[in-house]
């Protein structure tokens, strides 16, 4: 009698943003685009995690990373934005409320 061969290992599930949460991010990143004070962006998505990385320039570290990790729905909340050194800047269940911390106000035209 032969052996069952193994089945192979469905691939993990990833994290990702959806239409609306990247929509978001993108709008505050073409704003700041705009603005002078970003200039590219990197997005990739683990198991745990999905995460939206923003440059200033393209051979750097990112200034900020907005994090999506869903395991912590229950507690400090769904998204975090992060900063270059690693650093929480902010961190909720509400992600317009979390990007807030990355705009800027608007100066005055002399």
């Amino acid at each position: 009698m032969n052996a069952p061969t193994p089945l192979p290992h469905a691939p993990a599930e990833v994290v990702s943003f959806d239409r609306i949460e990247l929509g978001a991010i993108l709008s505050l990143y073409g704003r700041m685009v705009a603005a002078g004070e970003w200039r590219d962006y990197a997005m990739s998505f683990h198991p745990e995690v999905a995460v939206f990385a923003i440059f200033r320039r393209t051979a750097e570290v990112p200034l900020y990373r907005v994090e999506k990790r869903p395991k912590l729905r229950a507690r400090q909340g769904i998204y975090a934005v992060v900063g270059s050194e690693g650093q929480v800047l902010r961190r909720g269940h509400d992600l317009k409320a979390a990007l807030r911390v990355l705009e800027k106000p608007l100066r005055p035209i002399d």
